[in-house]
C-alpha cells in the first residue's frame, strides 16, 4: 500500500497578510540587507536599525541645537526637553508610572548601579540562577566582599527551565536579610523565557528581585504594572537597533532608599563643598545619571520606541515566534545518511517558553562535533551572520556541554590566569555553540540559507573533531 503523502500546510489569509506585511517592511526599512546579500541571524547580539529611524533623527539633530543639559540657556533648555520627552515615553511604553528611569550607558552599566549601591552586609544572600549574563554574575563581587554570599540554582538540563522545586526551597530557606535575587526574564543564550512569578514570590519572602530584562524585551511586552520586580535593567539598541550606548535601570520608586550611592558625579548632587568634605546627593534619576548624558542621541530612544509601537509588540512576538518554529522544526528533519543527527539545539521546544533565538551544536558522520568556530567560519564565508561562543553566560554553557563543578574548580586552583583554548584542553570537552537568532527584518529566505548551511554539514567529518562526551 501506497503511504499517503504528508499534508501540505496552506497559509491562511492572516498568515499570508502578515507574510506580506513584514516582506514590505524589510523593503522600505532593511533594504540593505538584500542590496548587500546579507543574511543577518544575530538579533539578540544587536537589533538592526530602520531606515525611518535614521532619517528622522537626523531631521531632529539638523533643525534643533541641542545644548549640554544642566543649564537654563537656551540650547541647554531644548536637550533637557527632548531627554525628560524621551523618558516620559519609556515609561509609558513600558506602564512604569511606579518607577523611576535612570539612563545609563548600556545594561550592564545599569546592573553595576544596583550592585555597588545595594546594601549588601555579612548576612546576605545574593541568589542567581545558573542561566544569567556575566554583568549579572558580576554582582557577586560586591555581595561576596561584604562578607555576604551567592547562591546558584541550577537548571533542569532537559530543556533548561527553573527548576521550580529547587528555586522555592532555597528562596524559602534563605535567612532574611538584604538578599537579592537576580535573574533573566529571557536567557541570552537559550532564548528560554524564564517565568515571571518568581519576582513576587521571592518579594513574599523577603527578597529584592533584580529583572534582567534585556533580551526579554526586543520581542516580547514587558508591563510593570503586572511584575513589579525591585530593579529592572534594560538596552535600547536590543529592542530597535539604534542608538547604541544607551541602556536604562528602573528603580521602584518604593526601592529607591534602599541603594546607596557609593560616589558622587558631576550632575548627580544638589550642594558639595571641598572645605567641608559634604555633598548632598540629588534625588530621583538625577542621582545616578552620572556626568553628562548622551543628550544628542538620547532623543533616538523615543523615536526607536514610537517606530516599534508602529508595528505592535504583540504582532512582533508572534512573528518571531512563527519564524522560530519554522527554523527548530527544518532542522529536526537534518540527519546523515546513517541515521545520526547533524544538529542538536538546546532548551524546551514549548514555542510560548521561548524567544527568538536558538541555541545548538553540530555533529560530524561519525558523532563528534563540529568545534563552532568551523561553523561560524563557514557562516562568514557565505555572508550569514551568527554568534558563536559562550555568550558571556557561562552557566548555560558549562549545563550543555556536562563540565562538572569539580572539573571547573580544580582547572581555576591549578593556575593563576587562563584562556578559552588553555580551559578546552586542560578539560578535554568543548566550550561554547552557535546561537542563531531572528527579528522584525528576518524572513523565510534568511532561516533557509542558514538551514542549507547547516544541510551541507551531511556525511561529513570534522576537521578538528572534539569527541562527544
Amino acid at each position: 500500500m501506497t503511504e499517503a503523502p504528508n499534508p501540505i500546510a496552506i497559509p491562511t489569509e492572516l498568515e499570508e497578510k502578515e507574510e506580506s506585511f513584514f516582506n514590505t517592511l524589510r523593503h522600505l526599512e532593511y533594504a540593505s540587507l538584500d542590496t548587500q546579500k546579507q543574511t543577518y541571524l544575530d538579533y539578540t547580539g544587536g537589533n538592526l536599525y530602520a531606515r525611518s529611524q535614521v532619517l528622522k533623527h537626523q531631521t531632529l539633530l539638523l533643525d534643533n541645537i541641542l545644548g549640554n543639559p544642566h543649564s537654563t540657556n537656551p540650547t541647554s533648555r531644548k536637550s533637557t526637553e527632548l531627554v525628560e520627552a524621551t523618558r516620559d515615553k519609556i515609561i509609558s511604553f513600558f506602564h512604569a508610572e511606579d518607577y523611576i528611569f535612570v539612563f545609563t550607558q548600556n545594561a550592564s552599566a545599569a546592573l553595576k548601579i544596583v550592585g555597588e549601591s545595594y546594601p549588601f552586609n555579612g548576612t546576605s544572600t545574593l541568589m542567581l540562577l545558573s542561566d544569567n549574563h556575566n554583568s549579572v554574575n558580576g554582582i557577586r563581587e560586591y555581595c561576596n566582599r561584604k562578607g555576604g554570599v551567592t547562591n546558584y540554582i541550577p537548571l533542569q538540563y532537559e530543556d533548561l527551565r527553573i527548576n521550580d522545586d529547587l528555586l522555592q526551597k532555597a528562596i524559602d530557606e534563605t535567612p532574611k536579610g538584604n538578599n537579592l535575587f537576580g535573574y533573566p526574564a529571557q536567557s541570552n543564550v537559550s532564548g528560554i523565557k524564564h517565568n515571571l512569578k518568581w519576582v513576587a514570590y521571592a518579594q513574599s519572602k523577603g527578597f529584592d528581585v533584580l529583572l534582567d530584562a534585556a533580551a526579554f524585551v526586543p520581542t516580547s511586552e514587558l508591563d510593570l504594572r503586572k511584575v513589579q520586580p525591585d530593579f529592572v535593567s534594560i538596552s535600547f539598541y536590543k529592542i530597535f537597533g539604534y542608538p547604541t550606548g544607551i541602556g536604562g535601570l528602573f528603580i521602584k520608586k518604593s526601592s529607591f532608599a534602599k541603594l546607596t550611592k557609593p560616589w558622587f558625579a558631576g550632575g548627580t548632587v544638589t550642594m558639595v563643598s571641598v572645605v567641608a568634605q559634604n555633598q548632598f546627593l540629588a534625588g530621583g534619576h538625577e542621582r545616578f545619571e552620572d556626568g553628562t548624558l548622551n543628550y544628542n542621541n538620547i532623543p533616538a530612544v523615543k523615536i526607536g520606541l514610537e517606530y516599534i509601537e508602529s508595528i505592535g509588540m504583540d504582532r512582533i512576538t508572534k512573528r518571531v515566534r512563527s519564524l522560530i518554529q519554522y527554523l527548530s522544526s527544518e532542522l529536526k528533519k537534518l540527519n546523515h545518511d546513517n541515521g545520526r543527527i547533524i544538529v542538536k539545539t538546546f532548551g524546551t521546544e514549548k514555542p510560548e517558553n521561548r524567544g527568538g533565538n536558538i541555541v545548538m551544536n553540530f555533529f560530524d558522520v561519525d558523532g563528534n562535533t563540529f568545534p563552532f568556530e568551523e561553523i561560524e567560519m563557514m557562516a562568514n564565508a557565505k555572508q550569514i551572520s551568527i554568534r558563536s561562543g559562550c555568550f558571556c553566560n557561562p552557566g548555560i554553557d558549562e549545563i550543555n556541554n556536562c563540565i562538572t563543578n569539580d572539573e571547573i574548580s580544580k582547572y581555576f586552583v591549578s593556575r593563576d590566569n587562563g584562556n578559552y583554548t588553555d580551559m578546552t584542553k586542560y578539560l578535554g570537552k568543548m566550550r561554547g555553540a552557535t546561537r542563531v537568532s531572528v527579528g522584525i527584518a528576518t524572513n523565510k529566505s534568511d532561516l533557509d540559507n542558514f538551514i542549507a548551511l547547516v544541510a551541507s554539514l551531511k556525511n561529513k567529518t570534522a576537521s578538528k573533531s572534539v569527541a562527544l562526551s
